[in-house]
């Protein structure tokens, strides 16, 4: 059966407005509408937003506690200290430390890294990471993408004689780390005027910070941009802002001269230019992440700071099969957590998904919550069993807080974390029923009747005839795509459909006509739309405009994401 998606066109701004845009940037109406929507009114703010600048970069010291954290890098490199970079296993923690080990050690040799065991310490700064510092006579540790909620190895580092720096976007809890240092935009009475950095920006701001403070080249730094873009994508972080002049220079040093581990792994992925967020989100984050799902995530951190092509190669490549492994096992559990709610009508009946069995892989979880609430479209928690204790991860729908859901069961919980929309928690397995009901009940009593069902937010209607070249291009120059600035979604009514394919029996693929515009068109895992007497019916689509490159023709293609059949 075809999905239940809910289309919501967004509010069409004043014609007026749309005008004036229309002629200060020479532009299509329904182009300037979109822009309009997303806060761009006037011909500079346009500027802005088509040709990002690295000049526009914030002052990296308007964050709170920066200056503090730059004379603690400068004094421990003064006096030849040992600092360890300390950092997160996924990718936006991965990319945190080859970011921070590439470039300082331009300038400084004594530095090390270390990314905890997922399976044997978890999230976080661990208390075996901190021993592990102590031995190696580290004098500053500096955490990236984690830290915000280390109390007790924070307080351990303390104790041991070690400063310690803490580089996290995570929320923070009103009380904090006793850190020397903690950089956090999302802090209390911080001043910084973008709160929506990944943890690898956070540790670019450091960084920038260091290399003003140091006289050291910011060129250099602004080679590595690659790897805040990956960490931006894979993090889902809004590309609005600073993001998005990070991810706009970022893609374009991916596109043209990505670093030896990134290129590396563009090849075995087999990926070419021009690559967007979408490309980073499916092509490259999943084998970066696969290290730390698999084994261990040091792997990924090597390729990253690769500086010879083979081993690159080589590195890249047991991260493919590494890739191809952890998704037969993620297919697997995914399996049995979508039988578990089929066969319970509790399940079926509740407005959360809580679903526990103690030997699923933890490194996966994440992703089963995900692919769950694909086919549910509730918040959802897969919890998993790791030294004696129940592991969860959380994926929630498009406006609902999980995190808050989860933070009013705290007392059932020993410890979470995250955003709005992920997180991940850990609690005995003796609360597991308490902690499941009160979970339940919290969202029973908060989410909207508009968050339980899916939705297109649709920009823009439009008439196929309105679409060329002109328009397309403009359309691509929007990139890099993201939450906050997704790629435009349009709607055509009334499109009579002229030809119908169904492709490897799960694509549909039509050619339709309005106007006297006629525009091949594609949706991928769409069987459920396709019958034998489609050519000649007249359907509404939703749609992305894009472009299709076959044997080095390339025509404007529809990529469609809905269908319903008109009376």
């Amino acid at each position: 059966m075809p999905n239940n998606y809910k289309w919501n066109i967004k509010p069409f701004p004043e014609k007026e407005a749309i005008q004036k845009l229309s002629d200060v940037i020479n532009t299509n109406p329904v182009v300037s509408a979109i822009l309009i929507q997303r806060g761009i009114t006037t011909y500079d703010e346009a500027k802005a937003f088509f040709r990002p600048s690295l000049e526009r970069l914030h002052n990296p010291m308007l964050m709170k506690n920066m200056g503090k954290a730059v004379e603690l890098l400068q004094s421990a490199i003064k006096n030849k200290q040992k600092i360890l970079i300390y950092g997160d296993y996924d990718v936006d923690g991965t990319t945190s430390v080859a970011l921070f080990v590439k470039y300082l050690k331009q300038y400084y040799a004594n530095v090390a890294y270390y990314i905890p065991d997922r399976y044997q310490e978890g999230y976080g700064v661990s208390l075996k990471g901190v021993e592990w510092a102590a031995e190696e006579k580290v004098s500053l540790i500096i955490s990236l993408d984690c830290g915000i909620s280390g109390f007790e190895p924070i307080a351990r580092a303390k104790a041991l004689g070690m400063q310690f720096i803490v580089c996290d976007h995570h929320t923070p809890d009103s009380v904090l780390p006793v850190a020397d240092a903690i950089l956090n935009p999302k802090q209390k009475d911080c001043d910084y005027p973008f709160k929506e950095l990944s943890g690898c920006g956070v540790g670019f701001k450091l960084l920038q910070a260091l290399a003003q403070a140091m006289l050291w080249p910011q060129d250099n730094l602004f080679k590595l941009l690659d790897l805040v873009a990956v960490s931006i994508a894979a993090d889902i972080v809004p590309v609005t802002g600073e993001n998005r002049i990070l991810a706009y220079w970022g893609m374009k040093q991916l596109n043209t001269a990505p670093s030896i581990g990134l290129a590396a792994l563009l090849k075995v992925a087999g990926l070419a230019p021009p690559l967007s967020i979408s490309n980073v989100v499916f092509g490259l984050a999943p084998r970066i992440n696969a290290s730390g799902r698999i084994e261990h995530a040091s792997l990924a951190v090597e390729l990253l700071i690769a500086e010879n092509e083979d081993e690159a190669t080589r590195m890249a490549t047991s991260l493919n099969e590494k890739n191809l492994i952890r998704r037969e096992t993620q297919e697997q559990i995914t399996k049995e957590a979508l039988a578990m709610v089929e066969n319970s009508e509790e399940l079926k009946n509740r407005k959360s998904t809580v679903l526990f069995k103690a030997d699923w892989h933890k490194g996966v979880i994440g992703i089963v919550a995900s692919k769950c609430v694909d086919t549910y479209y509730k918040p959802t928690i897969i919890l998993t069993e790791s030294n004696g204790i129940l592991t969860g991860s959380a994926r929630s729908v498009s406006g609902f807080n999980v995190f808050n859901a989860i933070a009013k069961t705290k007392s059932y919980i020993s410890q979470f974390g995250g955003h709005k929309y992920a997180a991940g928690l850990s609690l005995s397995k003796d609360n597991l029923e308490l902690f499941s009901n009160a979970f339940e009940k919290e969202v029973a009593a908060t989410i909207l009747p508009e968050q339980e069902q899916p939705t297109f937010q649709i920009d823009s209607r439009i008439t196929l005839d309105l679409i060329n070249y002109k328009f397309l291009n403009v359309v691509n120059q929007m990139e890099p795509f993201g939450p906050g600035n997704m790629q435009p979604l349009f709607v055509a009514y009334n499109v009579l459909v002229q030809k119908a394919l169904l492709l490897k029996e799960k694509h549909i693929k039509l050619n339709v006509t309005q106007n006297g515009a006629v525009f091949d068109s594609i949706g991928f895992n769409m069987p459920e739309f396709y019958t034998n007497d489609l050519a000649g019916k007249a359907i509404d689509i939703v749609f992305q405009v894009t472009e299709n490159n076959f044997r080095g023709i390339k025509s404007i293609q529809l990529m469609l994401k809905d269908i319903k059949f008109t009376a």
